[in-house]
């Protein structure tokens, strides 16, 4: 994979600046109970798409809240042309990804939690053992 340009990460840094912005006016920040950010944008080196990825937190349908964004996208992109048309010469095409990052994190500290209980439980009869083993002798 090809290393980001530093014009490709400007892009991008000013387009996540944006769309948080946008998705505040919009209101798309609240979508069914649970919270909604932009965790990473990344872009071609073409600077012709823009990849962002939507972080979702506690929202219960994320099929529902990736399609709010798919058919808002379009007034996304107008208020997102209107705030970056100086700054580049053709406004990225805009694609959303479901960033499941904090889902996977969530996941691997249960099963954490859960392997340190279970190892907890292991232990605790085999120290009272040594501790019986230690009186008899």
């Amino acid at each position: 994979m090809q290393q980001e340009t530093k014009r490709q990460k400007q892009v991008a840094g000013e387009i996540q600046e944006v769309l948080n912005g946008i998705f505040q006016r919009l209101g798309l920040t609240m979508i069914d109970g649970g919270m909604v950010s932009i965790s990473s944008v990344k872009m071609t080196p073409d600077l012709l798409e823009s990849r962002i990825y939507i972080s979702l937190f506690k929202v219960k349908d994320k099929k529902a809240a990736m399609k709010k964004l798919e058919d808002r996208a379009w007034e996304i992109k107008r208020e997102l042309a209107q705030s970056i048309k100086h700054q580049v010469r053709r406004i990225p095409e805009m694609q959303f990804y479901l960033d499941e990052t904090l889902d996977q994190v969530d996941k691997m500290e249960t099963l954490f939690r859960k392997i340190k209980e279970e190892d907890q439980t292991l232990h605790q009869p085999e120290q009272s053992d040594k501790t019986g083993d230690e009186e008899q002798a």
